[in-house]
């Protein structure tokens, strides 16, 4: 539904495919404790002339450790304007923490709230626990999954109905680190009840370019199983090409 820099796609892959080649360095330092740290993301598309088009997509995830605890806070944003025209404009909140049961086991409560509005949902909040387990856990791969049980309130654009319902979550975060400058991440969410269920899968790669920049690829699919409005598509896609920095 929007286009997308080709030019900048492209550079990620080729940075990629050289970067494949070069030595990784040592392995990172241990993540410090009781600070906050972690990445944030810009993308944009201006297209001035015969035709107006402007999009642009933002996210942040900020981690704090400390001690048996985990603390994660992040947001994504996408605003995508033609001829006047707003053809996507959405938000999304979420926080989690997890306490260790072992250097594996976690136990976690998350908190996420949506709000799209070419969706057939004003909102979507959900409130989950459960158990994750790190699967594997190494300098280089990283493999998690998590389950657990909660509650969500929705909105319906189509007559502001509001509703609640139990809800079953479910979770897998991977990542894979080919040499210190390039990295793919695959996360996956699952938000079961009886009105909805809701998925989501980004799977992506980073590619270094200093100690702060990076040049990310990221493709995004989000699908309801219930859209009471048959005008909303169940499915939404979404690739970008971003601006990765850390802090």
């Amino acid at each position: 539904m929007i286009k997308f820099s080709h030019r900048l796609a492209l550079s990620a892959l080729l940075l990629s495919t050289l970067s494949g080649v070069a030595h990784a360095d040592d392995p990172p330092p241990p993540p410090p404790q009781d600070v906050w740290f972690g990445k944030g993301s810009l993308g944009a598309v201006v297209s001035r002339g015969n035709s107006e088009a402007t999009t642009l997509s933002a996210a942040v995830d900020a981690t704090e450790l400390s001690g048996d605890w985990k603390y994660q806070l992040g947001g994504s944003a996408l605003r995508a304007d033609t001829s006047g025209v707003t053809s996507a404009d959405r938000y999304e909140l979420h926080g989690q923490t997890d306490y260790s049961l072992t250097p594996r086991s976690y136990l976690f409560g998350a908190l996420r709230y949506d709000d799209d509005h070419f969706s057939a949902y004003t909102y979507q909040a959900t409130a989950t626990g459960g158990y994750g387990y790190k699967w594997i856990d190494d300098a280089d791969t990283k493999l998690a999954t998590e389950l657990g049980v909660g509650y969500r309130r929705s909105k319906l654009r189509l007559d502001g109905s509001q509703n609640g319902d139990a809800i079953l979550r479910a979770g897998v975060n991977f990542e894979h680190s080919f040499n210190a400058a390039t990295k793919i991440f695959d996360k996956f969410l699952l938000e079961s009840g009886k009105d909805d269920t809701f998925i989501t899968n980004d799977i992506g790669i980073n590619v270094k370019m200093s100690s702060k920049l990076a040049l990310g690829l990221d493709y995004i699919v989000r699908n309801h199983s219930k859209v009471p409005d048959e005008t909303v598509k169940k499915t939404d896609t979404l690739l970008t090409a971003n601006i990765v920095f850390s802090f």
